[in-house]
Order: structure tokens, then sequence, then C-alpha cells
């Protein structure tokens, strides 16, 4: 038991760490742009609109993305309680994974819309 729950948390770090700096990026994008820490993509860092825009909409995704996770990554883990130690590690690496990938795959569309609101160079598109 003490297995599935050490399982458990770990499911559900990438989602709530979505959730936690989702929530921080839709209140405000770190003050200086950087190349440590916040959304750091070449367009989002062009200037001081694009990278606001860029940590409220990545925000976003990832507060409410973070929220369908933490619900989806428990779910699995309620179904393998009392199982053995291979099935509760096998599940809880896929679920490890999924959480990654979707995390990951976020920055596609924060990307689309940046380059569907600003142009090349960062300059608002009217």
């Amino acid at each position: 038991m003490v297995f599935w729950v050490f399982i458990l948390l770990m499911s559900i770090l990438i989602p709530a760490l979505m959730i936690i700096f989702g929530k921080m990026f839709i209140k405000a994008a770190p003050k200086e742009i950087n190349n440590i820490y916040g959304y750091r993509t070449t367009m989002s860092m062009k200037n001081r609109d694009t990278w606001e825009f860029s940590h409220k909409y990545f925000g976003k995704l990832w507060f409410y993305g973070g929220l369908i996770l933490l619900i989806l990554s428990i779910i699995p883990m309620l179904f393998i309680i009392g199982k053995s130690i291979d099935t509760i590690a096998t599940v809880g690496g896929i679920v490890a994974t999924a959480d990654a990938i979707i995390m990951v795959v976020l920055i596609i569309p924060v990307e689309i819309t940046l380059k569907n609101n600003f142009d090349k160079d960062g300059n608002k598109i009217k």
C-alpha cells in the first residue's frame, strides 16, 4: 500500500505542477524576459507583448489541462489498489508518461496562436 501511495503521488505531480504554474502564469508573466524561467520560445521572447500574451494563454492551457489530467491520473490508480508492485509501477509509469507528453504537446496551440496574433517580428496583427 505504501508503494501505491508513492506512485499515486508521483502520478499527480505533473498535473499538480501544471495547475500551480498555470495559475501563476495567468496572473502574471515573469517580470523579465529570460532564458531560465517561464514559457520560453523564440516567438514568446520577441518582446513584452508576445511574452505576456504567451504566458496568459499557456497558463490557461496548463491550468485547465492540469485539472483534467489530475482526474485522469487518479482514476487508473484507483483500479490498481492492492495489485502487485509490477502492475502499480507499470500503470504509474504509463500515467506519468502520458502526462508528460500532454504537458509538452500543449506548446503547439500556444505557438499557433502566437503566429496568428503576431507577425514574425512580434508586432500585433490588427
